[in-house]
């Protein structure tokens, strides 16, 4: 089961992520501490539950509930206060819980999750995911909305998926297999295993063997690839 946390406290962050792990069987795919980054986390990383806190920057827990459609993630509120939880019910939220949390509740609440998912409605194929029309890069703790026309270049480093843009450098909140999955074709094309770039920014295409070609992009990357791959890129954007 994927996690994620809300929670503009780190300490009450950090409390709840130690009891899950405790627990057990749940991936905590992310964290966040304002309402404006729970959402942007959410439709990221598509968590099956969302901990989340009613008092938050930006917006409030039952702001980011009620942004949320289709019936998932299941949320369960983390509060100090119990003055919401008929609202919150309302809105068709999982559990209430109060802080501070006790293990033997949090299980409770995490039984009705799983419940719950078991009882969602089967569907006979998944649908296709939405093409991405925005990319959210960081830069320290700013967040940044980015045009996909803008992106010349995503690279990852380890763990770490870096966004090449005309506005700068910005770390990811996407990773490689999920961009690759949503971005336009064949205006985005995966040429490495780490390396996706925009064809719109190839600014020249060039022999180096009778097997390998060198790209360079806007910005003054340069990437080799094979002919193969040389070839089809040319074919699909008309070089």
């Amino acid at each position: 089961m994927k996690a994620l946390i809300a929670d503009d406290e780190p300490i009450a962050r950090q409390i709840l992520r130690e009891h899950l792990e405790e627990i057990g069987g749940i991936d905590i795919v992310g964290e966040a501490a304002t309402g404006n980054e729970a959402v942007a986390r959410i439709s990221q990383n598509e968590p099956d539950v969302v901990f989340l806190d009613l008092q938050m920057p930006e917006l409030d827990g039952l702001s980011v509930a009620r942004s949320l459609r289709g019936g998932k993630p299941a949320i369960v509120f983390v509060t100090a206060f119990d003055t919401h939880a008929i609202e919150a019910f309302n809105l068709g939220v999982t559990d209430y819980l109060l802080k501070p949390v006790r293990r033997e509740r949090l299980e409770a609440a995490l039984d009705r999750v799983k419940r719950q998912i078991r009882t969602r409605p089967a569907r006979a194929s998944e649908p296709a995911k939405e093409p991405i029309r925005r990319i959210v890069g960081r830069a320290g703790p700013d967040y940044h909305m980015l045009d996909p026309a803008n992106v010349i270049a995503f690279q990852a480093a380890g763990e770490s998926v870096y966004v090449l843009s005309t506005r700068g450098k910005f770390l990811a909140e996407h990773t490689l297999k999920a961009l690759d999955e949503r971005l336009p074709k064949p205006q985005f094309r995966r040429i490495h295993r780490g390396t996706i770039i925009n064809t719109n920014h190839i600014r020249k295409i060039s022999p180096l063997s009778s097997k390998r070609w060198l790209l360079r992009m806007s910005n003054g990357l340069e990437t080799i690839v094979s002919k193969r791959l040389a070839g089809a890129i040319r074919e699909e954007t008309d070089w």
